[in-house]
């Protein structure tokens, strides 16, 4: 199983003073962790999109690119591209020129996205939600198996015959799918053969078991080697040198961006019960010390019948930059060693 770290870039308060860090500190903090989670052995890092105030990832393809340059071995991946809202030729092209400078390590995660200002924003309709991303994905998918494109749809100016340019390293770019709860997402995803991406944000990660069964029907059904069908999990997550700190240092920034976002959905406030009762055994939150964070993921793991990667969200608007290095040098050097050793077993 591989360990990750994906992160949304939100905007960070000073922990003691309480006021927004600058938005280049917050950009050169972000690459720094990309760097040392490099250093540490964590196997990718993922950067999300969003096109709001309160996150800079707006142009993921830039922040994962510089960080290309910064890194030697961990893979790079977006948490998720949101396609419908994105022209597949300039996402492979993106990506393509990604894979060129970090030498074959990055990775496209494909999702339609939690929030929806990236549709008028670029012109789009939100009525057209579903078939712009079917629609778009499937003109990816023909963008990575030929360099030359015909093609026409509803959404875009056709293709006659371009080629699309530069190729990537690797021979295949690896393009996941990133799902929610949507039944007709994980079959689609096991029908085309795509790895799967899971986001569990909350509730019990086994309640899903039903669903990635699907999936993987879905992938047999359509004669593709049950190797191919690997699914990810997305969840948030964070590492202390004891479960205590952990919970007491993520809980205060996790709380106030999870209740803004939940306010405008009619949520209620975030409260400290319900984020320990997540960061219970069977609960969707890897909080802990490195061994209980360890733990909780060979355990959902086999609840699920075999996971390829769990990818920690840890983006928190109230932790300090130090504490989130240290986050990550306990997830590369003390929680994925454990993994590693009890999956070869």
């Amino acid at each position: 199983m591989q360990i990750g770290i994906d992160s949304f870039v939100a905007s960070i308060k000073d922990p003691v003073s309480g006021k927004a860090i600058a938005p280049v500190d917050r950009i050169q903090n972000l690459l720094e962790e990309i760097e040392r989670a490099d250093q540490v052995g964590v196997d990718s890092f993922g950067v999300g999109e969003h096109h709001r105030k309160e996150f800079l990832d707006s142009a993921p393809a830039i922040i994962l690119a510089a960080a290309a340059a910064r890194t030697k071995n961990i893979r790079l991946n977006s948490a998720v591209t949101v396609l419908s809202a994105d022209d597949p030729v300039r996402v492979f092209q993106n990506f393509a020129t990604i894979d060129l400078i970090s030498k074959g390590r990055v990775e496209i995660v494909a999702g339609r996205g939690s929030f929806t200002e990236a549709f008028p924003l670029f012109g789009l309709e939100l009525e057209d939600y579903d078939s712009l991303f079917e629609e778009k994905l499937h003109l990816l998918l023909q963008i990575r198996k030929q360099t030359n494109i015909t093609w026409s749809g509803m959404h875009r100016a056709p293709l006659t015959g371009q080629g699309i340019y530069p190729r990537p390293v690797q021979e295949q770019l690896p393009i996941w799918i990133g799902v929610g709860g949507s039944p007709e997402s994980f079959v689609r995803a096991g029908a085309l053969g795509l790895p799967l991406m899971v986001a569990i944000i909350g509730g019990e990660p086994r309640r899903f078991k039903p669903l990635i069964d699907l999936y993987r029907e879905a992938g047999r059904r359509a004669g593709h080697p049950a190797d191919q069908l690997k699914v990810g999990l997305h969840c948030p997550g964070f590492v202390g040198d004891t479960t205590q700190q952990a919970a007491d240092d993520f809980f205060p920034g996790f709380a106030e961006m999870f209740t803004t976002i939940g306010r405008e959905r009619g949520f209620p406030p975030t409260t400290r019960a319900a984020f320990d009762a997540q960061r219970g055994s069977t609960g969707a939150f890897f909080i802990g010390d490195p061994e209980t964070v360890a733990k909780k993921m060979l355990s959902v793991s086999e609840a699920l019948g075999g996971i390829s990667r769990i990818s920690l969200q840890m983006t928190n608007i109230m932790l300090s930059h130090e504490k989130m290095l240290h986050g990550i040098e306990l997830l590369g050097e003390k929680v994925a060693p454990i993994v590693r050793a009890a999956s070869v077993k």
